[in-house]
């Protein structure tokens, strides 16, 4: 009978401890918390890089620790067509990095010139509520990538070593051969106002002006011009004829095992730093622009008025895009921008 009593107690007591050590790791399994590398590809001290920061630290406090997100700056996870691939795989679960249009081309629609020439513009085109933001995260979404938000780097102009001749009319040669990128949306536009154009890989842009291969460059922000190739650049037209984004997104594979109370904390998030992306690109082309001149390139701005003939030329090329973009979506495309620019005129 003791024996028995005994085995009846011993087995109590394990089924006890059993039952408490399954909840006491159900309950850790519970509070495990989601993991998100979060990759970017500017340097740790870029602005684009402090609200990646921001984005982690304000998730992390209002998610109670739930969801964490470190940060990857400087393409530390790979250029950011290799970061794309793994946010498809899910591999790599978030990215504040530029579109990259060689999984669909329409994404090249980001980079088309003339649709925008100031920062009222821009703030209503990368409305996350507004047709081209849904358009882009459409394209996205169909190779599970959830597009977050557009983040705005600057405006972009043209930098030469030698001066331009009559650069806002759209029906003289300038007299410079222009280095672009390899992309349509840069050679029709561009080409359309009487800008002679040679497409180099950026990495070799500098030597290629010292040495006279090309005679400027465009494509690039403000921020990045001064700072890649201010030494070489002895004049800065600021054109403001297309925008420098990237796209703030997450692999739809763990967008979907969020909660909704989750999601709707990361996209405020994302929301708030995407809008203050704005104001601090104008901020930075102003302070950039400053440094230009401190530098001793000579700075050319105009106003929204005096660069419209220039835009409405860029405009008259956008249906050589049909053939590669569709002519649905820039039909679409054209109706939405006129509309913008209409509500903008001043």
């Amino acid at each position: 009978m003791l024996y028995k009593g005994f085995f009846r107690f011993f087995a109590s007591s394990f089924t006890a401890a059993a039952l408490m050590l399954l909840l006491c790791c159900a309950q850790s399994a519970q509070a495990a918390p989601v993991i998100l590398k979060f990759a970017g590809q500017n340097p740790p001290d870029h602005y684009a890089t402090a609200s990646m920061n921001e984005i982690a630290k304000a998730v992390e406090k209002k998610t109670e620790g739930r969801i964490q997100i470190k940060v990857y700056p400087a393409n530390q996870l790979g250029d950011y067509s290799l970061v794309y691939e793994e946010l498809i795989r899910g591999t790599v679960e978030m990215a504040a990095i530029s579109f990259p249009s060689q999984f669909d081309s329409r994404m090249d629609l980001i980079y088309v010139q003339g649709y925008t020439s100031s920062y009222e513009q821009v703030a209503k085109v990368y409305d996350p509520n507004g047709w081209f933001f849904k358009k882009m995260d459409e394209f996205n979404k169909a190779l599970g990538v959830k597009l977050l938000g557009m983040y705005l780097e600057g405006m972009v102009g043209i930098g030469t070593v030698k001066d331009m001749r009559d650069p806002l009319n759209p029906k003289v040669d300038h007299g410079v051969l222009l280095r672009i990128p390899n992309m349509d949306v840069f050679k029709t536009a561009l080409e359309g106002a009487k800008y002679r154009t040679i497409s180099i890989p950026f990495a070799d842009v500098y030597q290629s002006m010292q040495t006279g291969v090309c005679d400027g460059d465009t494509g690039y922000s403000i921020v990045a011009a001064y700072t890649a190739l201010g030494d070489v650049i002895k004049n800065w037209y600021n054109l403001n004829k297309n925008t420098e984004c990237l796209g703030i997104m997450i692999s739809a594979k763990v967008w979907d095992k969020l909660s909704e109370g989750d999601k709707k904390i990361l996209q405020e998030e994302v929301n708030k730093q995407a809008a203050l992306s704005i104001k601090n690109a104008e901020a930075n082309d102003k302070k950039y622009l400053d440094l230009m001149k401190k530098k001793g390139i000579k700075v050319h701005t105009y106003t929204t008025e005096q660069l419209r003939p220039l835009m409405e030329a860029f405009a008259a090329t956008w249906g050589q895009l049909d053939s590669t973009k569709g002519k649905e979506l820039m039909d679409e495309f054209r109706t939405e921008m006129k509309n913008i620019l209409d509500s903008t005129k001043q």
